[in-house]
C-alpha cells in the first residue's frame, strides 16, 4: 500500500521515469539486495534520461527536419569531398555556440539536404533548438505573416531558434519584398544565432541571386563573414544507389 502510494505521488509530480524505475525495481528482486543509496541512484538516472529523451522529442518534433539523419551514419566512402576531422568539427557543434553560419553547396543529389538534417539532427541531441525550412517555404510564410498579424511572433520565433536551416537556397528568384523580408531574417539573427544555407547555387552566384546591390552585399557579409563551408563534389549519391541496387537486383 505504501508503495502504491509512493508511485501514485511520483506520477502527481510527473517523476514519470522516476516511477516507472520504482516499478521495474520491484519485479526485480535482485534490485532488493541493492543499499538504499545506489536504488535510489538508479531512481533519479532514470528520471534524467526520461527527462533528456523527452527533450530531445520536443526539440525535434519542433525542427521539422526534413530526413532522419544522423552524423553516425555519414557515408565517406562517396568522394564528394567530406573529410571526418571537418565532420567532428562541425559535430562538436561549438560553432552554433558561436553564433556562426554554414554553408553547404553542391551539385543536386549529392547529400547537402541530408547532411543539414544530420546536423540539425545532432544539434537537438545537444539540447540546442533548430527549425528546417526551404527558403520558398519561408518566404511563405513571411507573406503570410504580413497579412494576418502574426509577423512579430514569427520573427520572434525565427530569432530564438538556436539553428535555422534554410535549404533550396537559390532555387527562384527573389523579388524585392522577399529580399527585405530576408534581410530581416539574416539581421535579426545575426550574432545571436546560427543559420545553414544549403544550396545547388555556388557561393559566388548568390549575389546575383538576391538581385540588389545594396541588399546583396549586406545580407552576404552577415552570412558569409567567418561562415564554415562545405562544399560537395561529385556525382549525384541518389543516382550512384540507384544503379546500385540495380546491380545487385538478382531479378
Amino acid at each position: 500500500m505504501l508503495t502504491h502510494n509512493t508511485l501514485n505521488t511520483l506520477r502527481h509530480l510527473k517523476l514519470t521515469g522516476m516511477c516507472d524505475a520504482l516499478e521495474q525495481q520491484r519485479a526485480q528482486p535482485a534490485t532488493h539486495d541493492l543499499a538504499f543509496e545506489e536504488r535510489l541512484a538508479l531512481l533519479v538516472d532514470r528520471e534524467v534520461l526520461h527527462r533528456e529523451n523527452r527533450r530531445l522529442d520536443r526539440l525535434l518534433k519542433a525542427a521539422r527536419l526534413r530526413v532522419q539523419a544522423c552524423i553516425e551514419d555519414i557515408d565517406y566512402r562517396h568522394p564528394r569531398g567530406l573529410e571526418r576531422s571537418r565532420m567532428a568539427g562541425l559535430a562538436s557543434c561549438d560553432w552554433i555556440g558561436q553564433s556562426l553560419n554554414l554553408c553547404i553547396t553542391g551539385p543536386t543529389g549529392c547529400g547537402k539536404t541530408w547532411l543539414a538534417c544530420a546536423l540539425g539532427n545532432q544539434a537537438c541531441r545537444q539540447g540546442l533548438s533548430v527549425r528546417y525550412l526551404r527558403v520558398p517555404r519561408l518566404f511563405e510564410q513571411v507573406r503570410i505573416a504580413h497579412g494576418d498579424g502574426s509577423y512579430a511572433r514569427l520573427m520572434t520565433q525565427l530569432l530564438k531558434t538556436d539553428l535555422l536551416i534554410l535549404d533550396d537556397w537559390g532555387m527562384q528568384k527573389v523579388n524585392a519584398q522577399q529580399r527585405q523580408d530576408l534581410m530581416e531574417v539574416i539581421e535579426d539573427r545575426h550574432g545571436r544565432g546560427s543559420t545553414l544555407i544549403a544550396s545547388q547555387l555556388p557561393t559566388e552566384h548568390w549575389h546575383e541571386y538576391i538581385g540588389s546591390a545594396t541588399l546583396a552585399d549586406a545580407i552576404l557579409d552577415r552570412l558569409l563573414h567567418g561562415a564554415h563551408r562545405l562544399n560537395l563534389k561529385g556525382e549525384s549519391l541518389r543516382k550512384a544507389n540507384a544503379q546500385n541496387a540495380v546491380s545487385i537486383d538478382p531479378s
